[in-house]
């Protein structure tokens, strides 16, 4: 008789991940508490991130971390955007990612930075003077309002006072926004394909765009010139309208990542789920970490071991994150937090206890966003104005709008990809790092 878990080591992508039951939340918690215990050596220190020589100074933990969630985004967004129409598809994202964002800038310009302003002059004097001049605090909200980090420092307040500010020589208060602009990027393209119909009846384009990604990133690796070490830095951007500098590397190197999640999803039921395949990938991952080929062999690999872990997770851990996700508030606020924990000495007991300190204070920011702005925010998912409501209403037919209505709660089959489920993102690399 064949075992419960030799049943889910075999199967498909479709077979195996077709419900709420999976370990992307705990996934996606480990990820952000990545990004928090990567920081916390340049923020607390000056050093370089968690892992970067011991990979080789391919990546660190928190670069990890963010492939981590690009992967993840790129697997579920697509799944939302397959089974939503594009208007509710365009609601849904912006819930997820504004009404979070908006609130922590708030905090940020006009609660942390007059209290650090206090701290370092002694008074608030000066600090609202022309506040929309470039380094004031409305001019920060201003350039930051749609994920794009345009002005990163207010007044330069924590230069002086901080690891990372005397090494930058600027004032950065929160570095870790900066890849959301790359998410709201991906988003955007997932729509497209949506509403161009790509997603439902043209998927191979997905694939060969993966495939055109990856063969870019290894390009990129071979010009390096050396097996291990990091990528190319070679590049070149361009202005977007709202967010800002895109970096083409970026767009590249997260977009593979994406895309691979979005391949993976739309060929779900050619997509093998095997503890082999699982094992073999994390071992791949390991030493192209310690050895070199993190680029060509490690991407892909970690890609794999992801989704492989969300469905063998074990089932006693799956109720993580399922109502309660508060990955993102600790992406969002942990650097800025920190920032201000090491403007203020905290750092001086070392690494472990201002790591621990900073995951404590991060969660606690979290749980608080979570319940105060996310979670009334996705509230609003299904919310539709009322003359499209009162339009659809006298549209649908009657026996329709009945059946609708008798059926029983419950019986509506729930995806992976709803609103609550996606997390940008969010890169851990400070400000431009890699």
């Amino acid at each position: 008789m064949t075992t419960p878990a030799l049943v889910r080591s075999r199967g498909t992508l479709a077979d195996l991940l077709s419900g709420r039951s999976n370990g992307i939340g705990l996934i996606r918690l480990c990820l952000a508490v990545g990004v928090v215990l990567s920081h916390s050596k340049p923020l607390g220190f000056g050093a370089n991130d968690l892992g970067y020589h011991l990979t080789g100074r391919q990546t660190n933990v928190g670069t990890m971390a963010v492939y981590g969630f690009f992967v993840l985004s790129g697997l579920l967004i697509t799944r939302s955007a397959r089974r939503t129409g594009i208007i509710r598809y365009a609601w849904h994202r912006a819930l997820r990612i504004f009404p979070g964002l908006w609130v922590c800038l708030l905090i940020t310009a006009l609660v942390v930075a007059p209290l650090v302003a206090l701290r370092e002059h002694g008074s608030t004097a000066g600090f609202f003077d022309n506040p929309w001049d470039r380094g004031g605090p409305l001019a920060y909200l201003q350039a930051n309002w749609w994920t794009g980090v345009r002005q990163y420092g207010i007044h330069d307040l924590l230069k002086p006072t901080t690891p990372w500010g005397e090494k930058s020589g600027s004032s950065v208060f929160n570095g870790a926004l900066w890849s959301l602009k790359y998410e709201m990027f991906c988003y955007v393209v997932v729509g497209v394909l949506a509403v161009t119909a790509v997603l439902r009846n043209a998927r191979r384009f997905v694939l060969f765009l993966t495939v055109a990604l990856y063969l870019s990133i290894l390009q990129d690796w071979v010009s390096s010139g050396q097996f291990s070490g990091p990528a190319s830095t070679a590049s070149w951007s361009f202005d977007s309208p709202l967010v800002g500098v895109m970096s083409f590397h970026y767009i590249v190197y997260l977009g593979f990542l994406f895309a691979f999640g979005a391949t993976l999803d739309l060929y779900r039921e050619r997509v093998p789920i095997n503890d082999a395949l699982g094992i073999g990938s994390a071992v791949a991952l390991g030493l192209s970490l310690l050895f070199g080929g993190f680029f060509a062999i490690g991407l892909p690999a970690f890609a794999y071991l992801l989704v492989w872990l969300s469905v063998r997770m074990p089932r006693e851990l799956h109720w993580v994150g399922r109502k309660n996700d508060y990955s993102y508030g600790i992406y969002i606020y942990g650097f800025v937090f920190q920032q201000v924990m090491a403007s203020l000495g905290w750092s001086r007991w070392g690494y472990v206890p201002f790591a621990a300190m900073s995951v404590a204070v991060a969660f606690a920011a979290a749980f608080v966003s979570w319940k105060l702005v996310e979670r009334p925010a996705l509230r609003l998912k299904d919310w539709t104005p009322g003359f499209v409501a009162r339009r659809t209403a006298r549209t649908v037919p009657v026996e329709q709008q009945t059946a609708v209505a008798e059926e029983p709660p419950g019986t509506q089959p729930v995806a992976v990809g709803g609103p609550t489920e996606e997390l940008p993102q969010q890169p851990a690399t400070l400000v431009h790092g890699r």
